[in-house]
């Protein structure tokens, strides 16, 4: 009886050593939520944005892009136009049309757009928490928004947003549980990333937070990414992910130099701008040790102003004020007869107080950062001055030309947001529309293109009128050369030119058009143009020789020119 029969063989895992980490336990992290908390100052840059807006060249810059990429449809007068990917019906165009504006009351585009599409510039992010009754946003401050729960085993989408002084009503309608976050969920720090967070000041603790607004322990709710509308200038491929990166951040070390400088501008013109006067101090013949002490009596007498004083009781005591040097005061010196003696000059403050040339340089590399071109925010005589010329028109701007395609890579940044929430809203409604039929998107920037279309066409008539009447040159060839027309644009050219040209000749007086030919020598009903004409011979050929041309020889041809048979021909009626 054998041994083996007593035991029962059971198959174990991989085995470790002891401090040795286990080979499966680093794949049960990527199982688990991370939580993003962006930058380790993420808090701190809000601050500090908001201490840039206050700048004027900041402010207006931030004004201006918000400006030419919220621009209102002629219309609808609404912010954003629907773009059709494929053929649609008129019943489904205006039920767009009437959804997009009840779209539009319920969120006040028209009067809130501006200061979205800013603030989104401007912090690089922006929260609306989405009524789920009503589909309504309800604004969420960035400073409020703590953490980020992602779930990277579904993918790089938010789960869970982390936020702080949630309103009463939203709690109860969208807000969650809070789960303590440092125990079952494995947290992205800055420390992979390259820094270091202190979740005291940032309020990255669980369940409480630091409030960001003079101190005490504020609640953290958890509120789900289906009711969060979340606008971020990120693309997904940079370290700032899912929070997004603000436009002010290339022009935060210019913006910190230029107040700096105009800091030092103040303070100098301050200390050395006021004018000084020199008084010369005539001490004649006195020892050096006397001469010092004469001065000095005679500067306490100019700058000390001897005022009685009676709060010594009965006893009048002079009280020595400081008396700063007034421009209405008169100054009396005594002058010997050789017209030796004390006098006063003055001397001038500093020289180059106007000039600000390191100032305006500091202003337009702001503006450069920024992509505003210097022509609608001038600083300067010399600003906005330098063009492009493409050949054809010369005066637009290669900055406006940039500033243009700076506002498109925005709105294209945003633009998808509101396309979302828009068929979201529409499904709310019950408008059943395939939503890949359609696009919701921002209205075109206000640029120079319509301008620029206009000077080129003024060029292009002008270049095609002069080739028009030149021999040797076809009309179409020069449409399609010099007017840049298309093909199908020259056909439809030719139709509509042919209607309008064949409605004005139904329209004309038939004696009044054949009354015209009395200037050629034709008079109208002349008996003797009834008379048919025969034909005349070809050149080259003798009028009396039979055949073509001729009289018609003995088979009887048709005449080349008329067509009609000669007498004589078979088949002719004599």
């Amino acid at each position: 009886m054998s041994w083996k029969k007593h035991f029962t063989v059971y198959q174990f895992g991989n085995t470790k050593k002891v401090g040795q980490s286990h080979t499966s336990a680093s794949k049960f992290g990527s199982w688990l939520p991370e939580v993003y908390t962006g930058q380790p100052n993420r808090i701190e840059r809000y601050v500090q944005y908001d201490q840039m807006d206050i700048d004027s060249e900041v402010n207006a810059a931030l004004d201006t892009i918000a400006e030419f990429s919220t621009q209102f449809a002629d219309k609808t007068n609404i912010p954003f136009e629907v773009e059709w990917k494929e053929d649609s019906t008129e019943t489904e165009v205006a039920l767009l049309e009437k959804a997009l504006e009840q779209w539009n009351n319920l969120n006040d585009w028209d009067k809130r757009i501006w200061r979205i599409f800013r603030n989104t510039c401007k912090y690089g992010d922006q929260f609306f928490i989405r009524d789920p009754e009503t589909y309504e946003w309800n604004w969420c401050n960035p400073m409020d928004v703590t953490k980020v729960i992602i779930n990277e085993a579904k993918g790089k989408e938010p789960e869970q947003y982390i936020i702080r002084n949630l309103a009463l009503n939203l709690q109860e309608k969208t807000a969650s549980n809070i789960i303590p976050h440092s125990d079952q969920f494995a947290s992205v720090t800055a420390m992979q990333r390259g820094g270091i967070i202190d979740r005291g000041a940032y309020g990255t603790g669980s369940g409480h937070s630091q409030s960001g607004y003079g101190g005490g322990e504020q609640e953290e709710y958890g509120v789900d990414a289906n009711h969060i509308v979340h606008l971020g200038m990120t693309e997904g491929m940079d370290i700032n992910w899912p929070f997004g990166q603000s436009i002010l951040d290339p022009v935060f070390k210019t913006y910190k130099q230029k107040e700096l400088l105009e800091d030092s501008i103040i303070i100098y013109r301050v200390q050395r701008a006021p004018e000084r006067r020199v008084f010369y101090i005539d001490v004649g013949n006195m020892p050096s040790h006397k001469a010092m002490g004469f001065v000095e009596r005679v500067k306490n007498e100019i700058h000390q102003r001897r005022i009685p004083n009676k709060t010594g009781g009965g006893t009048t005591i002079m009280d020595a004020s400081y008396n700063p040097l007034s421009i209405m005061e008169d100054y009396f010196f005594a002058q010997t007869a050789e017209g030796r003696g004390s006098k006063v000059e003055v001397l001038p403050g500093g020289e180059n107080l106007g000039q600000i040339d390191d100032l305006r340089y500091f202003t337009n590399k702001i503006l450069r950062a920024l992509r505003v071109p210097s022509s609608y925010l001038p600083t300067g005589p010399d600003d906005g001055t330098s063009s492009y010329v493409d050949g054809r028109v010369g005066t637009a701007f290669i900055q406006e030309y940039r500033f243009t395609k700076y506002c498109q890579r925005i709105q294209a940044l945003l633009g998808p947001t509101f396309d979302k929430e828009f068929k979201l809203f529409l499904k709310w409604k019950g408008i059943n529309i395939d939503s890949g039929t359609f696009e919701l998107r921002f209205t075109d920037p206000q640029s120079f293109s319509q301008y620029r279309e206009v000077e080129v066409d003024q060029a292009r008539s002008a270049v095609f009128s002069g080739l028009a009447e030149a021999p040797y040159m076809s009309k179409r060839f020069a449409l399609k050369k010099y007017l840049g027309l298309t093909e199908d644009e020259i056909v439809e050219n030719e139709q509509m030119w042919r209607q309008e040209n064949g409605e004005q000749d139904t329209q004309l007086d038939p004696e009044s058009d054949m009354s015209g030919l009395g200037a050629v020598g034709v008079q109208p009903m002349d008996p003797n143009m009834m008379q048919p004409m025969e034909a005349e011979p070809l050149p080259g050929e003798d009028p009396m020789a039979p055949g073509p041309g001729g009289v018609a020889g003995a088979d009887g041809a048709a005449s080349p020119i008329t067509g009609n048979e000669l007498p004589g021909a078979p088949g002719a009626v004599q």
